[in-house]
């Protein structure tokens, strides 16, 4: 009796959990969103479920999205930016592979697209837990007012809280007081190591050939790593496999000519996307100059394969070069190559496999040539990286990133020769960097989303090269490293955490801490960055540079979302600070050592940034503001005492408005205020030999003079026919002819030789500019 009771209660018992499994079995509904009029992948699309809201979730930057759900019949809402909202019934009984087009809004009278600042939602500044991050859309830039009329994704990040020009008209930022080469400058995965054209006047990413464009202000997830600053990932477009188009400008000083269509439809496409100026072609026309070189081309292309519905290839290129010469006596290049082979596989419907081959190389030359003398330098930096990332939508409240990165770099120092030199080439120096990470998105609840990671990263020198030992720049020893032999190994563990949690529907707060560690360095003795500033690895002296950052923020959104404000503090604190001793020799001779003129220390940062945006309507726009302090404390520099960082900026202001007037004609404007650069001018001098020597004290003690000027642009659009699209672009930049400085330097007062007098520099007072775009 006892045993039968005992088989009735365990055939129900299994029974009811059978029944409980198959009411908890969830499958999945996953795929790719892509833009149905031309076939891009589409980053960052929200997915939701209307029948349970706090359903959702983000596709990754590859367009592949999944989520679980239990049997049953759902309405999907697919929703992203300047895109029609997308609703797709489905019916949930198994696994089910579902890509998922949109359209595009159409232009209307009185209504405009999102402002150059987006997200993944409208409200994507309240639900992420992401911390400093900011979108911009490539669509819009080209409203902006920019200086030569060019549309330029590096100038307008500047107008962001937290980040800083360099200089008038510069292409090179700070982020929250770290220097140029703190910020990471990714083209399709490949590592941009100079991204300016003409000095900075141009950055090397011609917009014609970008898809998406974002910056992450120190937070960064962990499957970013190598610098402490910043992360700028910048992504080209796929091509469109629907249609052919050209489209293009026609300005001033450069044009720009894009051609993409499909190879085979909806299954293959490409992008050639070129540009080049011509402000050589007007030197000819000149006595003097008419030997003279003055130019820069750069040139985009990129084509895709659809192997499967599960696998696709990628392979993507950008080469660009400066060219500036004055006949035979003077001539010097510089430029960029970048090449990314991707395999985008779909392993599961929960796990997606992304895996990339990358190679970029930095390298510059000048050669200077008088009677019988001539000179040369040059210096090379070159990259072999092999990445490995997996996305895995472990459910709906878990979306985990994990992988691996291997870097292997080859550093050819600035190397001298002619016939007044030595003529022995410095050697290459190489080394070997890697790293592990994983990263979750967790949804923790319906108000807490926390996003946590952690990155082991490892840098190893390789033989190859004698490498010296200095303390305070004294040399301590000396040791040859036989070239495929290990060195010296740097390991870090690098933690991350943001969390964001929604107080309601309208405001929530964040907060963060992350670790970073840079491995390659920059040594510049400008604030605005030279071609020739030379990269750097660490070594048995320059040791890994450390940030740890913390940073706490408040949002708020106001009539349905139209509006924001966004506010956060934060603080910096970085280890293996790299500067100067005074009175630093840079030489290239090859028995010199530039570790030999470098100094180690500590540095923090800390500050408040603000942003309103309107976000939608005939007006659009933001107003940003910084408030920030930056310093440096380095024995040998400032008797041992804490001075102001060459980037140092207290106040930074940027107003930014489009206002659209009808369906043809658009007009913006800004705004900008900065504190000036801190510097170094003589407090004293004395004379030598019937040389004139000035004399320095404290370090960055003094500030050049304020910054500020305004823009205004207008855009037409006329009818437009539909295979043809035209627009015409009016500019001015520095509208008030604000002569700002761009450098100052000191002499003898020829009229009084005992005094001295300061000379300023001025590059531009106005500067008109006009350009007629089209696309067919």
């Amino acid at each position: 009796m006892q045993t039968s009771f005992l088989k009735i209660a365990t055939a129900t018992a299994a029974l009811c959990f059978s029944t409980f499994a198959i009411a908890q079995q969830k499958y999945s509904v996953s795929g790719t969103i892509k833009d149905k009029k031309n076939g891009e992948l589409l980053i960052g699309v929200t997915v939701k479920v209307a029948e349970d809201p706090t359903i959702n979730v983000v596709a990754n930057e590859y367009g592949f999205y999944s989520l679980s759900l239990p049997e049953g019949n759902y309405t999907m809402i697919i929703s992203y930016p300047g895109y029609r909202d997308f609703e797709q019934q489905v019916k949930v009984d198994q696994n089910i592979k579902l890509d998922l087009p949109l359209n595009q809004e159409e232009q209307s009278v009185g209504k405009i697209d999102e402002v150059v600042i987006s997200g993944i939602k409208k409200d994507k500044n309240l639900t992420s837990a992401q911390m400093g991050t900011e979108t911009l859309s490539i669509k819009n830039i080209e409203k902006l007012p920019v200086l030569f009329g060019e549309k330029d994704v590096m100038k307008t990040i500047q107008l962001l809280p937290g980040i800083k020009s360099n200089g008038e008209g510069s292409s090179g930022f700070s982020v929250r007081g770290g220097a140029t080469d703190q910020n990471l400058i990714l083209l399709d995965e490949a590592p941009v190591y100079n991204a300016s054209h003409l000095l900075g006047f141009f950055s090397t990413f011609n917009s014609d050939a970008l898809k998406d464009a974002s910056i992450i202000k120190g937070n960064s997830p962990a499957q970013y790593g190598g610098r402490l600053s910043s992360v700028m990932d910048v992504k080209m477009k796929d091509g469109n496999n629907q249609d052919y188009n050209v489209n293009g400008g026609i300005g001033l000083i450069s044009s720009r000519l894009s051609v993409e269509g499909p190879i085979q439809k909806e299954k293959s496409s490409f992008i050639v996307s070129g540009r080049r100026t011509y402000a050589d072609l007007f030197l000819k026309s000149t006595d003097d100059f008419k030997d003279s070189k003055l130019y820069f081309y750069d040139l985009n292309l990129k084509a895709n394969y659809q192997i499967n519905d599960n696998n696709r290839l990628y392979l993507s290129g950008y080469f660009g070069r400066d060219v500036l010469g004055i006949g035979k006596t003077f001539s010097t290049d510089w430029g960029n190559t970048t090449a990314t082979l991707r395999w985008n596989s779909i392993i599961n419907s929960k796990l997606f496999s992304n895996t990339s081959f990358i190679y970029s190389n930095y390298n510059y030359k000048i050669s200077l040539e008088s009677n019988d003398n001539t000179f040369g330098l040059n210096s090379q930096i070159e990259d072999w990286n092999l990445k490995q990332d997996f996305t895995w939508f472990a459910g709906n409240k878990h979306s985990v990133r994990f992988g691996f990165q291997s870097i292997y770099h080859t550093l050819t120092p600035s190397s001298a020769s002619g016939t007044s030199v030595s003529s022995f080439p410095r050697n290459p120096r190489y080394s070997w960097e890697n790293a592990v990470y994983m990263n979750d998105d967790f949804k923790a609840s319906d108000k807490l989303t926390v996003n946590y990671g952690l990155r082991l990263s490892t840098f190893s020198v390789l033989g190859g090269d004698t490498f010296n030992t200095y303390e305070n720049g004294i040399l301590t020893g000396s040791q040859y490293l036989e070239k495929g032999k290990f060195g010296k190994t740097y390991v870090n563990l690098e933690p991350r955490i943001t969390a964001n949690y929604r107080i309601n529907e309208v405001s929530s707060v964040k907060g963060g801490y992350s670790r970073n560690t840079q491995n390659l360095h920059l040594l510049s003795n400008s604030s605005s960055g030279n071609p020739t500033d030379q990269w750097i690895g660490s070594s048995y002296t320059v040791k890994p540079e450390i940030a740890d950052q913390v940073s706490l923020g408040y949002s708020r959104n106001f009539n349905h979302n139209n509006y924001e404000i966004n506010a956060e503090i934060y603080y910096k604190s970085m280890q293996n600070q790299i500067d100067f001793k005074n009175g630093a020799q840079i030489t290239f001779d090859t028995a010199a050592d530039v570790e030999s003129e470098l100094l180690f220390g500590k540095g923090r940062a800390y500050g408040l940034e603000l942003i309103a945006k309107k976000k939608s309507g005939k007006l659009t726009g933001w107003i940003s503001y910084t408030l920030s302090k930056t310093e440096r404390k380095i024995n040998g520099i400032n008797d041992n005492e804490w001075y102001d960082a060459r980037m140092d900026k207290t106040h930074d202001l940027s107003i930014v408005a489009t206002y659209e007037l009808n369906k043809k004609w658009s007009v913006s404007g800004l705004f900008l205020y900065s504190t000036g650069n801190a510097v170094t001018f003589p407090t004293g001098k004395y004379e030598l030999n019937g040389q004139t020597i000035f004399q320095y004290s404290s370090r960055n003690a003094d500030r050049m003079p304020a910054y500020h000027r305004m823009d205004l642009s207008a855009t037409y659009e006329p009818e437009t026919t539909k295979r043809f699209r035209g627009s015409w672009s009016f500019g001015i930049y520095n509208l008030y002819g604000r002569e700002n400085a761009y450098t100052i330097t000191f002499e003898d007062n020829p009229n009084n030789p005992g005094t001295t007098r300061a000379m300023q520099t001025s590059l531009f007072r106005w500067v008109p500019n006009i350009t007629y775009n089209f696309k067919f």
